[in-house]
């Protein structure tokens, strides 16, 4: 629900679910092509794109924790880095 908030105050409509937001948009081939924007998506409690955030730059993205709430964390933290599944780049 957090993506979709932001994504709507920006006058773009996006699926509430992490997997069906990786449908839209063009795949990054890898991190380096992540633009500040970009869906970044993780693969957490079941397998496929199940959680999802965006990216600021500089290695770091805000998303939604169920238990942090809104928060910033490293694409390169311990946790996020090995359920990296791809980042999305989201045309309006």
């Amino acid at each position: 629900g957090y993506l979709q908030y932001v994504f709507g105050k920006n006058g773009i409509s996006i699926p509430r679910l992490a997997d069906d937001q990786y449908r839209l948009g063009l795949r990054t081939t890898s991190k380096s092509q992540l633009e500040p924007g970009d869906l970044v998506f993780f693969t957490t409690y079941e397998p496929g794109p199940s959680h999802c955030g965006i990216y600021l730059g500089d290695d770091q993205f805000i998303h939604a924790s169920s238990s942090r709430g809104v928060r910033i964390d490293s694409l390169s933290n311990s946790y996020w880095q090995p359920r990296y599944i791809g980042g999305k780049h989201i045309v309006k």
